[in-house]
């Protein structure tokens, strides 16, 4: 049987009048690709805030490797092996790539603040060390020869790859990625799926909100699906697409009975 990493039961988020989460449970697998998609609107993005404490839920639980991710800090989520990327490409611009991926190391770091002034020789293997792990990093996801690159003046697609490189620098069990397509053109997505592919191969899970169903249905081994804040399916992504619920919520009113008459 599949070793679960994250149980999530009854999470709800309200914003005023808004009840953008209504009592989403869903588990993943260790291994898995999960897919997490819905219309605009459905939930997508602020039940991944929840996931990271960025927002915290009215109700609900999330026990994420014997963690309940709802009682800690968003820091304290990243050391316990949960690392994400946003759909807003969030990057220090100013700073090369190398030194992003560094950043994303810190929290894996033992130096403190009497090696930051002594400079000793622990704390210098320590930053030589980090160095070649981001280094190593940035090869990874295929832009090794851009290392010295400003974060801003790389292309887009690079920059994408870049912030999963910071992600990864954090050393995590689940890596959610929130729109990682997002923006990008078909060469690009494709070089995106293999990352994604690869990652998993290598023994990581993930978890990913995306709007290319083409992308979604060809990575993922199960998906979840949103609606004005509420499980609408759950399951595989060929009986997803099957689902006459979800037919309707992405195409309107009567596309699943068109959907249903064109199989037969």
């Amino acid at each position: 049987m599949p070793e679960l990493l994250l149980v999530a039961s009854k999470l709800s988020k309200r914003f005023g009048g808004l009840q953008a989460l209504s009592d989403v449970s869903f588990s993943i697998c260790k291994g898995d690709i999960y897919g997490l998609i819905g219309p605009n609107g459905a939930g997508k993005t602020t039940l991944f805030n929840v996931l990271t404490s960025l927002y915290v839920p009215e109700s609900g639980s999330c026990n994420f490797m014997g963690h309940q991710l709802t009682r800690l800090k968003p820091h304290e989520i990243a050391i316990a092996g949960l690392a994400r990327t946003f759909q807003n490409i969030r990057l220090f611009g100013a700073l090369s790539a190398i030194e992003n991926v560094m950043i994303g190391r810190h929290i894996r770091t033992r130096a403190g603040v009497f090696g930051a002034i002594t400079r000793n020789q622990a704390t210098r293997a320590e930053e030589a060390a980090i160095e070649q792990r981001a280094q190593e990093l940035l090869d990874y996801v295929g832009i090794g020869d851009r290392a010295n690159h400003l974060a801003s003046a790389l292309p887009y697609g690079d920059q994408r790859r870049l912030e999963i490189a910071r992600a990864l620098a954090t050393e995590p069990a689940l890596l959610a990625l929130d729109e990682p397509a997002a923006g990008m053109n078909a060469s690009e997505t494709v070089v995106l799926r293999r990352l994604i592919e690869k990652i998993r191969d290598d023994g990581m899970t993930v978890l990913l909100i995306e709007h290319d169903m083409k992308l979604v249905m060809g990575l993922c081994n199960r998906v979840l699906v949103l609606e004005y804040g509420k499980v609408l399916a759950e399951g595989k992504p060929a009986e997803v697409q099957r689902n006459p619920k979800v037919i309707e919520a992405y195409l309107g009113a009567g596309a699943a009975t068109e959907h249903s008459k064109e199989a037969s």
